[in-house]
């Protein structure tokens, strides 16, 4: 969690963006990505240069004596940040846009470097010298402060800080899952050391930074002192798809930032024939793009099979199954729509699901989880790809409350249901003799199938009616009398008052 004076310094450099001309969200932290990209170049080449020293081996900075841009030969020690950071503010500024950005955009002509793959078609958008002079210094500071903190992941959480910022900017918090949200999806997932994780609608890659984290926090000596697994959990682990590119970029930095070095996050249709993956994964967390529209001959033709739809939230949900291993899970953010539609591909996916592969769970959010920006109702999908069924019966769990207010507000509340599902969803053998006025409950598959795959946890739900008792009606009047009497004479005293002024 970012507090204090690092807060304060971040607050500030936004401001200074703001002030120059650059409104969007979105562009604020390409930009910063961007800078960020490029101050961290330097310090991973200085590293591997100290460490290549230290074991006597011999190493080649990115930064060489001579470096070719375009036509011209420069030295490449001035592209360096903890060079160029000292330049004059008009000279630093054609220094970034002559010759560090393109340089960057094309550090390995094989575009294997993380780096250069998501720096490709960065364009520099700082309008002024002086801006670009003050975004520098402001920088500096950030991670002069970040140097002094001793917390493990304080870079990441900067950049978690920053996008919190998209969830506060009106119609482009639609990127944003509520990161408390995406948690409670992966703790009830527990991925494991040899997963391969994908999130085909990844935005800025909330779902596998949390991923990753739980991995760091739980799996440390699995993932990271075995070095088949590091290696893994390094390159070919985590897989993210978008369409759109600025996302990309700072999903794949969001991703970097917490210490996976070359995450698979590539522009891509998910849902056309763009996407070749079939039985590829064994683990998809996401939150596709609801209430979406797509023509008949955009959609891979395997989907329309599975559901013939132009909603993107049915269509997502048969991209998962084609998506998955067998044995693979899958943990997904539905509209309620989805739960109870009567429409034939809504019943089909839906069929599909329950009785070709394992529904295990269905969480029913509250309308107010993904306020301010979006007041749907919403679920997640618990499944496991099995290819010839296995359900017997599913868990439904009513979530009356998130630790924060339902309204627009989003503030911190007492009421929090999440840890009880997590635990209850690791427990499962003690919700065996839960009642369905509860708040969670098994319901068997026979009874979801004779309901029409009906998976609203209204439609199993039991309400309990408490009978309210209330005076006669004679006592209730005489009581009617006695108040009507008060405010007559209390209307006299009033009156009294007002005419012996």
């Amino acid at each position: 969690m970012v507090t204090g004076e690092l807060k304060s310094k971040i607050d500030s450099l936004w401001e200074i963006f703001w002030t120059g001309g650059l409104t969007n969200p979105l562009d604020v932290i390409e930009q910063m990505t961007y800078l960020m990209f490029i101050r961290d170049l330097d310090d991973a080449d200085n590293l591997h240069a100290k460490e290549a020293a230290m074991l006597g081996l011999p190493y080649q900075s990115v930064f060489a004596k001579e470096v070719q841009i375009g036509e011209r030969t420069i030295d490449g020690s001035q592209l360096k940040w903890s060079v160029f950071h000292d330049f004059p503010a008009a000279k630093m500024y054609s220094t970034m846009q002559e010759w560090v950005f393109p340089f960057i955009k094309n550090l390995h002509g094989n575009k294997e470097s993380a780096y250069s793959k998501y720096m490709s078609d960065a364009i520099f958008k700082i309008p002024t010298p002086l801006m670009l002079d003050k975004i520098v210094t402001a920088m500096d500071a950030i991670y002069e402060q970040m140097s002094q903190l001793k917390e493990a992941d304080t870079r990441g959480d900067v950049y978690e800080y920053l996008l919190s910022k998209l969830a506060t900017a009106g119609v482009n918090g639609q990127f944003r899952t509520p990161r408390h949200i995406i948690k409670m999806m992966v703790d009830m997932m527990e991925p494991k050391a040899d997963d391969i994780i994908c999130d085909p609608a990844c935005g800025t890659s909330g779902f596998l930074v949390a991923a990753s984290e739980y991995l760091k926090d739980n799996c440390k000596q699995e993932v990271f002192f075995n070095r088949q697994n590091k290696e893994h959990y390094m390159n070919h682990m985590f897989h993210g798809y978008d369409m759109d590119r600025t996302m990309l970029r700072i999903g794949a930095m969001n991703m970097m930032t917490h210490g996976v070095e070359n995450p698979f996050i590539e522009y891509r249709d998910s849902l056309s024939d763009q996407n070749p993956d079939k039985e590829k994964y064994s683990l998809i967390l996401a939150n596709p793009p609801f209430k979406g529209s797509l023509d008949y001959d955009i959609v891979s033709a395997d989907l329309l099979k599975v559901c013939k739809t132009k909603k993107t939230e049915l269509l997502f949900l048969a991209l998962f199954l084609r998506m998955l291993k067998v044995g693979g899970r899958c943990a997904c953010i539905v509209p309620d729509g989805v739960l109870f539609g009567s429409s034939k591909a809504h019943k089909a996916i839906r069929e599909e699901i329950v009785e070709n592969n394992r529904l295990e769970a269905v969480i029913s959010m509250p309308s107010g989880v993904f306020k301010p920006y979006a007041g749907v109702s919403t679920a997640i999908l618990i499944f496991t790809k099995t290819g010839h069924g296995g359900t017997e019966k599913v868990w439904f769990y009513d979530m009356k409350a998130d630790g924060k207010s339902l309204d627009d507000k989003r503030t911190p509340v007492a009421e929090n249901d999440i840890p009880d599902i997590v635990a209850r969803f690791h427990h499962l053998e003690g919700e065996e003799e839960r009642q369905r006025t509860e708040q969670s409950f098994f319901v068997t598959k026979q009874e979801i199938a004779d309901n029409d795959y009906d998976l609203s946890i209204n439609k199993y739900k039991q309400v309990e009616y408490v009978p309210v008792e209330y005076p006669p009606t004679s006592e209730i009047i005489a009581d009617l009398r006695q108040l009507e009497k008060e405010i007559g004479a209390a209307m006299d005293e009033l009156e009294k008052m007002l005419n012996e002024q």
